[in-house]
């Protein structure tokens, strides 16, 4: 039997593509998108609609974290495939009226995009016909410095997104960079990196030997201490 094939099916971009450009409408006005956020990291992040409980919880979370975010270089770009005049008076009642774990009076200070043609969400898969052909589920793309993607994660409509480790994300694919290494399962910065495999018989034999800084278990598998003040000191410099 010859695979179906949906009409409205487009190819979501892949890590390590560079991101769809696209010029968008936002409540801070037209963006540019990769191209006017050269030199910073950027979070895009689609939602399905607006005046839903569970994107608000998510608009007040990052609305509340955007400092953080900013202090290592990343920017933040909401999506969704409502109309301009829908986001602002969403936004207007979230700062107005809702109260969510602490938060409130929540000014959303950065873009939130008017995709009311799906253009946007279909160049980046947001669209997901099995979940919802009207509304974008919640993904997530990790944009660097050169507008080449690093990271995407999906979620449904009816889960909200962890945002302690999108944060997390963040810092550890810029350590990753900045050191030439690898983060293990769990990593906080501060805690061990893993150092990339030995490309040679002879790295492998002094790694072994102990002749590196590093703790090996075995060939394949080394570790080394990196402070947390030294990865941080590092990723605020790219500022």
């Amino acid at each position: 039997m010859e695979p179906t094939v949906q009409n409205n099916a487009v190819s979501m971009p892949r890590i390590g593509d560079k991101a769809p450009s696209f010029k968008a409408v936002t409540t801070q006005g037209e963006i540019n998108f990769p191209e006017q956020f050269a030199g910073s990291w950027v979070i895009l992040f689609s939602h399905p609609a607006d005046f839903t409980p569970v994107c608000t919880s998510e608009f007040m979370t990052f609305a509340t974290m955007e400092k953080q975010f900013t202090d290592v270089n990343c920017k933040l770009v909401g999506l969704s495939i409502d109309g301009l005049f829908s986001h602002i008076a969403w936004l207007r009642t979230i700062k107005e009226k809702i109260e969510f774990k602490g938060m409130k009076n929540v000014e959303v200070k950065f873009p939130l995009i008017e995709d009311i043609t799906m253009e946007v969400a279909k160049k980046y898969g947001m669209i997901q016909p099995g979940e919802s052909s009207t509304k974008a589920v919640r993904a997530v793309f990790f944009v660097d410095p050169k507008g080449v993607i690093r990271t995407i994660l999906y979620y449904p409509l009816s889960l909200g997104r962890n945002f302690d480790e999108l944060y997390r994300v963040i810092i550890a694919l810029q350590t990753a960079d900045a050191f030439s290494v690898a983060t293990p399962a769990d990593w906080r910065p501060g805690d061990d990196v893993i150092v990339p495999p030995a490309g040679s018989c002879g790295v492998a034999k002094d790694r072994m030997a102990g002749k590196e800084e590093m703790k090996c278990y075995d060939w394949f598998f080394c570790t080394k201490k990196l402070d947390k003040d030294t990865v941080m000191q590092a990723i605020l410099k790219q500022k």
